[in-house]
């Protein structure tokens, strides 16, 4: 997978994140007493989606049209899926755009500062500099918002247990390093010692079952709070695409999350599938207690 997620951004993976994302924030905000945001590889707040067909050295296909653009015209959406569309369809508009396909794309630090409350707090990390530069030109200087040349996963030491006592914490990599999901491991095994009630989610890709199984194993050795995965495939098995599917691990999910986030899964499988044999699950993999 490319670290530059503008090549990504807005495609199936996204949508899903972010919907998923969302739901996450407004329950927490369903108390009146704020929490600390903490993205832990924040890329650069912001996408412009021309930049989407330009490659390294390449010129390479949009992902985009397959996320997002199936989202754009389409009608009847469910209620946390028209949210998450009003709010890039506000971020484009107010980026700039003035033509009818999406061009300008929120990343999850600028979806999460939409939402934010004076009394909610966002610590966005990015280790790569010409990333964090230009997240720190989206978002830096805004009150009740820091932004962290560092590794995230580093950041988890130093910044939980936050003075707010509450957190939700974003772990979304790049996926590049071979032993990424041993980091996690690594990443949540100190986090859930610092702060055992943080709300913690996840993102993965999945490109081979084992893989995730692996990944799940890694979680449970944790011996951490209920866990709950969430994934969304948009292809068969033995379709040809790399990527199949995605999905978010919760630690501490709120309440009823699980009931909230299987319509919405549900509805995406079928409005952004790619090739047969996509679907969704939400399934415990570590049982609430």
């Amino acid at each position: 997978m490319n670290y530059r997620h503008h090549f990504h951004a807005g495609n199936f993976a996204d949508v899903m994140k972010h919907v998923l994302l969302l739901q996450l924030v407004r329950a927490l905000q369903k108390k009146e007493k704020g929490f600390v945001y903490i993205d832990t590889h924040a890329g650069r707040g912001a996408y412009d989606l021309e930049w989407a067909a330009t490659g390294d050295s390449l010129a390479r296909k949009a992902e985009w049209p397959e996320g997002i653009g199936r989202m754009w015209e389409r009608a009847a959406l469910p209620p946390d899926v028209q949210d998450y569309v009003e709010r890039v369809r506000a971020f484009d508009r107010d980026a700039g755009n003035l033509l009818p396909a999406p061009r300008f794309y929120p990343g999850s630090p600028r979806l999460v500062r939409q939402l934010a409350r004076s009394q909610d707090r966002l610590v966005l990390c990015e280790k790569h500099s010409a990333e964090c530069a230009a997240l720190r030109a989206e978002l830096g200087g805004q009150a009740g918002v820091s932004v962290h040349e560092m590794d995230g996963y580093v950041a988890l030491r130093a910044m939980l247990p936050p003075p707010e006592r509450r957190a939700l914490v974003l772990i979304d990599p790049p996926f590049e390093a071979q032993d990424e999901f041993a980091q996690i491991g690594d990443a949540l095994r100190e986090a859930i010692r610092r702060m055992p009630a943080a709300v913690i989610a996840v993102w993965y890709p999945l490109t081979g079952r084992a893989r995730v199984d692996e990944f799940f194993s890694i979680v449970r050795q944790q011996n951490p709070p209920p866990v709950l995965a969430c994934e969304l495939t948009v292809a068969g098995e033995t379709a040809p695409m790399t990527m199949k599917g995605c999905g978010l691990v919760v630690i501490n999910p709120p309440w009823q999350f699980d009931r909230a986030a299987q319509p919405v899964l549900a509805f995406l499988a079928d409005a952004l599938a790619q090739a047969p044999g996509g679907g969704a699950r939400v399934e415990w993999i570590v049982a609430e207690r």
